[in-house]
């Protein structure tokens, strides 16, 4: 079964047994099938990736190119993840209004609590090393172009090298566009494939944490329904005896 399909019959009730109880009658383990252990396991699914794509931006150095394509990867996929807590958040708050009815107490609440906070201190820390980084890039970037055009003045002097000079310059200069621009595209389409992997990712993230909103709401409303109908048995009942 799928994440967001086993989401979709997670409208459940504990029984005395400590099992859920699905909404055709079967019995499933809590642990199984606990719709907050699914939407954590993606989402510790994108830290990992996350964590791993962080160590190779750190050993790449020497490759401004691949530099700068892995620090954009890592911060769409700190926004994603960001995001997608912030929603598993969304439901442990819901699911606090009313621990009982979910089976929960203060110290698993607290337990999901904490898994969130320290999911979000892991991609605040790539973020801010990620954010630095791009920050020394900025302030390197210039001093180097600097000395490019240093290196590539000519003395006035000598015309005829400078002309000799400057037709060989402009031969590497074709070379390296064309080997630059080649480079680019190649990037730019991988870029393409992982946003688009990506994309799919958050939306079937974003899909599970809508469903899982939708029926803890669902099932606040039902406890409303049968508070009132209760109160309203209650006061007949009082009317009858009296």
């Amino acid at each position: 079964m799928s994440a967001s399909a086993a989401v979709r019959r997670g409208v459940r009730r504990m029984n005395g047994s400590g099992r859920f109880e699905g909404l055709g009658g079967e019995k499933m383990s809590s642990a199984a099938q606990d719709p907050f252990y699914i939407v954590k396991a993606e989402i510790q699914d994108s830290i990992d990736k996350l964590q791993s794509t962080f160590h190779q931006w750190k050993n790449v150095a020497s490759n401004p190119g691949e530099r700068v394509h892995l620090m954009k990867e890592l911060l769409t996929s700190c926004e994603s993840v960001e995001w997608q807590v912030d929603e598993l958040n969304k439901a442990i708050a819901v699911a606090a209004r009313d621990p009982a009815y979910y089976n929960l107490d203060e110290t698993e609440l607290e337990r999901r609590r904490k898994w969130t906070r320290d999911a979000n201190a892991q991609v605040a820390n790539v973020r801010g090393a990620v954010e630095a980084g791009r920050q020394q890039s900025n302030r390197i970037t210039p001093s180097i172009n600097d000395s490019r055009q240093e290196l590539m003045r000519l003395p006035n002097n000598r015309p005829y090298q400078a002309g000799r000079s400057n037709e060989y310059a402009s031969q590497d200069n074709d070379g390296f566009i064309s080997s630059e621009s080649d480079r680019q595209l190649l990037l730019i389409k991988q870029q393409d494939e992982e946003l688009d992997e990506l994309s799919a990712s958050v939306e079937r993230i974003g899909g599970i944490g809508l469903t899982i909103h939708e029926e803890l709401s669902g099932q606040d409303k039902i406890i409303h329904e049968l508070s009132l109908d209760m109160d309203s048995t209650s006061n007949r009942l009082d009317f009858v005896q009296y």
